[in-house]
């Protein structure tokens, strides 16, 4: 069967395994030959409807770097900005490409074009997951850390489509996450109850809280995000409000282990979710982390259109 990733939870623990098994092995490799012909005389298109700087150039170096051709569409020069319905602009699109990279502001927009492109449909960011994300950053927890099993991740922000993400990989990993936020900006309660069912298979134990504290304790890797993402730019002063207390920074960093590993998916601001200090220091993997945004669409690319 056809196989698009929406969210995480879309796949098995197994499938999931091997798309990380898939980044690290398609890393190796370019960084040996810098080009592979794995996705040689495919056609991926890319349809973004929010600006991008990682995932976009992330999935069109990997296209590129795997030896398919790709296409950037622009949802201003289609014919969805005249009003024509999703379903048509999805089959026509579905007999021209291969696969088709959505960064979208409604995760039904997702839902919509795979119920009628009859090609995968990679999700590659929507008001609700992330998945793409969460996979380079499993890449590189795994690079740092050498396990997901038993490892304790703290998310530090807003209870967003990456905290989603976060959570599911953590559910289908086996490794534990605490997150914490203000309770007006907790996690989705569907996705925590799709979340937790999947845990009771892996191990893995999924903690909210309003405790910046409680949730760094012993952890093995913090992670934080934007407090304000793309669409709420009018909510600043409010958020930036809220979020007092929820800053990454040296004197939280004492509650976690010594080897902990900072994470930010980037764009960062600095002095506001983390500090310049942290996402520069010696703890931090951000860059890493942000290279790994290739090599993960990468493997996303190869699985779906291997299936």
């Amino acid at each position: 069967m056809m196989k698009s990733l929406l969210k995480l939870s879309d796949l098995t623990p197994l499938e999931l395994e091997e798309i990380v098994k898939m980044s690290e092995d398609i890393k190796r490799r370019l960084k040996a030959e810098r080009h592979l012909d794995i996705l040689r005389g495919k056609v991926i298109g890319l349809l973004f409807e929010k600006p991008s700087t990682r995932t976009r150039v992330g999935f069109e170096s990997a296209s590129v770097r795997l030896g398919g051709d790709v296409l950037y569409l622009s949802p201003s020069e289609l014919q969805i900005k005249r009003g024509e319905p999703l379903k048509d602009t999805a089959r026509i699109l579905g007999r021209y490409l291969d696969v088709l990279v959505m960064r979208v502001n409604s995760h039904s927009t997702l839902e919509e074009f795979k119920a009628w492109a009859g090609i995968p449909i990679i999700n590659a960011l929507s008001d609700l997951t992330h998945p793409t994300q969460a996979i380079s950053d499993l890449l590189t927890i795994l690079e740092t850390k050498g396990r997901f099993k038993d490892l304790k991740l703290a998310y530090i922000g807003d209870g967003n489509n990456v905290c989603h993400s976060l959570i599911f990989a953590s559910a289908l990993t086996g490794m534990h996450i605490h997150v914490a936020c203000p309770k007006k900006y907790y996690p989705n309660t569907k996705i925590l109850e799709e979340a937790h069912a999947i845990a009771k298979t892996s191990g893995a134990s999924i903690e909210v809280t309003t405790s910046p504290q409680d949730a760094l304790r012993d952890a093995d890797v913090l992670y934080t995000d934007t407090w304000v993402s793309m669409g709420e730019e009018a909510k600043k002063e409010e958020k930036v409000q809220e979020f007092k207390g929820y800053q990454l920074n040296d004197e939280l960093l004492k509650y976690a282990k010594k080897d902990a590993i900072v994470m930010h998916c980037l764009p960062a601001y600095r002095g506001y979710e983390i500090t310049d200090e942290l996402i520069e220091g010696e703890r931090s993997v951000v860059w890493q982390q942000g290279e790994n945004k290739m090599y993960g669409a990468a493997a996303v690319l190869a699985f779906v259109l291997a299936k």
